[in-house]
């Protein structure tokens, strides 16, 4: 698949945590990443947006790394961004999120990024 725009909602500047080794390897793979995290300036030299409504593009794809609880604070603006796609990695699955997506033609997956790149299935 060619290259496309991806928020990482919860990204970590610590490359121990998962968002932050997605953010990498989107990287990697060629995709313009827009990292959402309240308080970095930037991962990878990639600027980090404070919320969800200051990324510039229109969003091909949603990578969740933050939790039911933190995320359905965010539904309005999750589905105010309108990507094509959200992919909901372990242990972040909403049914609430998911069904209010699916409501709005946004495919959900519930799946994980790392893997999805490595196995070409992104």
């Amino acid at each position: 698949m060619s290259s496309q725009n991806v928020v990482v909602l919860g990204a970590s500047p610590k490359p121990e945590r998962y968002s932050n080794q997605a953010v990498r390897q989107l990287l990697e793979h060629g995709h313009a990443v827009y990292p959402i995290h309240p308080t970095c300036d930037n991962i990878y030299e990639q600027t980090c947006y404070k919320r969800l409504e200051n990324v510039p593009v229109k969003v091909d794809t949603l990578s969740m790394y933050v939790g039911p609880k933190r995320s359905s604070a965010l539904l309005d603006s999750i589905l105010q961004l309108k990507p094509k796609r959200i992919i909901m990695n372990p242990g972040t699955e909403s049914d609430l999120i998911e069904a209010q997506a699916t409501q709005n033609n946004i495919e959900v997956i519930r799946g994980c990024t790392l893997v999805m790149l490595r196995t070409q299935q992104f």
